[in-house]
This record gives structure tokens, sequence and C-alpha cells, in this order.
């Protein structure tokens, strides 16, 4: 056992009271940290590992008590040792929205996940959050550049291409800027909401938080990277969320013919980030499996492209050389 593992252990003895925890991986998501399912007779807790040279586990906490007290269903904090990164909370169970979610039950999950949406937008904190301005945007575009077209693909920027991603890249900046700003989750998702008998959906990993666009957590919701769903029926989510938002301030009257260009854009931005975060997964960390996301997330942008004039050269890049590139590594 390595020394940071011994330490979590002695830890969670005394936040145990004494007891020798016995040990369960829970799951590991695409960051450093690491969680562990704690057998306490028959209930269980969340052990969670979060280096302080890489996560914010103040953050996690700070938020978790934020959430919470507008009823968003969200792990309680049982003990907390920030500065080494040891949290024990509540467990909201093992039950994924994406292992659970179905042609059948789709419009109630969603119906539940719009709701705590809505909930978090509505009533969530707007200080003390870090901004989502344009150079947190711009940042998180280059990773697509750095990680996927350079680092994955190598692909050659040819003279014609870095002019017309950077105009890309300021219509979608502009956008997100233009929009609304709201409490954002950043990662609104099926992997990371729960399927719980109470107060559905539980939340998860929420410490990365903003104040930024309004369509950004419903794009991730709506959009995601991990399962598709027909355009039909997320414009029936959308127009749902449309109705909550405008009953609750959310949005104003003057705000929804913007909303769905607002939407797609918003949507691409997410989905170039995600793509290059895939690509520095699997190069960086050794995580291959993500690169199997990648199809799903790049034919988001270009199907934006057939309806955005503007990002049809983006389109055309991602259908000829990118995808290309990615099945090569698929195969």
């Amino acid at each position: 056992m390595t020394e940071r593992g011994e330490l979590f252990q002695a830890w969670l003895r005394a936040a145990l009271g004494g007891e020798l925890p016995s040990l369960s991986a829970a799951s590991a998501d695409a960051s450093f940290r690491r969680y562990w399912r704690v057998r306490q007779g028959a209930d269980t807790v969340i052990a969670v590992d979060a280096p302080p040279q890489t996560e914010d586990s103040a953050a996690f906490v700070r938020l978790a008590r934020a959430f919470a007290d507008i009823g968003l269903n969200v792990p309680r904090i049982i003990a907390e040792d920030v500065a080494q990164g040891f949290l024990l909370v509540a467990d909201l169970g093992d039950r994924h929205y994406l292992d659970h979610l179905t042609d059948a039950n789709a419009d109630r999950l969603y119906g539940d996940a719009i709701g705590a949406l809505i909930a978090l937008q509505a009533a969530g904190p707007q200080t003390d959050l870090p901004a989502y301005d344009e150079p947190f945007l711009r940042r998180e575009l280059r990773i697509f550049d750095e990680w996927l077209l350079d680092g994955l693909l190598g692909l050659p920027h040819e003279a014609q291409d870095r002019p017309m991603l950077e105009l890309t890249y300021d219509l979608l900046v502009q956008s997100a800027l233009a929009q609304p700003k709201v409490c954002v989750h950043r990662d609104f998702h099926s992997r990371n909401l729960m399927l719980t008998e109470r107060a559905n959906p539980g939340i998860l990993d929420f410490q990365d938080a903003v104040l930024g666009p309004v369509t950004y957590d419903l794009v991730s919701l709506l959009r995601d990277c991990y399962i598709d769903w027909p355009d039909e029926r997320v414009q029936s989510w959308i127009d749902a969320y449309l109705d909550s938002a405008l009953q609750c301030g959310i949005l104003r009257d003057e705000h929804i013919p913007a909303f769905v260009g607002w939407f797609d854009l918003m949507g691409v931005q997410r989905h170039l980030k995600a793509a290059g975060i895939f690509a520095r997964l699997a190069l960086r960390d050794g995580r291959r499996n993500y690169l199997q996301y990648l199809p799903r997330t790049l034919g988001y942008v270009r199907a934006v492209g057939t309806k955005q004039p503007a990002l049809a050269p983006l389109a055309s890049i991602i259908d000829e050389r990118v995808l290309p590139g990615v099945a090569a590594h698929l195969a």
C-alpha cells in the first residue's frame, strides 16, 4: 500500500470511530479522484480520496451544502479533511442514469433532471463561483486543438484551417457570453446523475461549478456524450425546460428566439472540449476506452454544421479528416 493509501485508511478509521474499514471500489471518474464504498452493517457510505494537488475538495464541500440547502439531492458530508483531500459522504447508490435510461422511462427521468436543473439555475449560488468568461472558454477550446487535432491525430494545420478555426471559436465564445448567467454544474449528464428512490436524481461531480451560460448544463444533459436521443425527443425536453425557465424567471420572453441557436453553439463548444478531453485521457492517462465516445461527440458538431452555415467549414474538416482519423484509432 502507498503512503497515501495508509494515510487514507488511518483517517477513515478515525472518521468511523476506530473501525477498520472494509472498502470496495465504487467508481473512478475522469479525474484523479477515487471513490470507495464502505460497509457499515446494513448501510454504506462513500469514502473519497481526492489528491489536493489536482482536486478541490473544499469546493465540493461548499457546493454540496449550498445545493442541499436548495433541495437538490447531493451527497451529505459526513466527515472531511480538505487539506488532505479525504471525504466521507452519504451513498447515493450505484444506479447511474446511463445504465437505466430506456425509451419507456426517459421522459420521466429527464423530467426529474430538468426539474433539478431548474432549481439549480433559479436558486443556486452565484457568488464565490469562477466566471465562465472568455479566457476560460478559449482555454477549453484549445484542449481540442492540442489533444485531439495535434496529439491524437497529428493533423497538419493547413494554412486555410487556422483562420477558419479562430473565426469559429470567436462565434462560439460570443454566443456563450451573450447568454443569461446562472450557476453551471459543468458535467450535468447521465454518468453524474443517479437514479434514486427519493428526490430523484442524485447529483454528483459538481465541484467545478461556475457562473456561466444558461444553456450549458441543458446541452450537457440532452446532447450527452454517452447516450443520444432522436432530435424530436430532445426538442420536446427543450420545450419543457423553456416552460419552466420562463415561469421561474431564469429566462424572459425576449430570450426565446435566440435560445435554440445558443443551445446548438454551446453544444459545439462543449463537444469540442469533450473530444479533446477524451483524447487527453487516452494519451496522457492511458484510458483509451474514452475514445469510443468520440464519434458521437463529434457527430453532434457535424450535425450542427448542417444547420448553421457559419459552422459548415468546421463540420467538413470533422467529416473529412477528423472522424476518419478517429476511426483508425478505434479499428
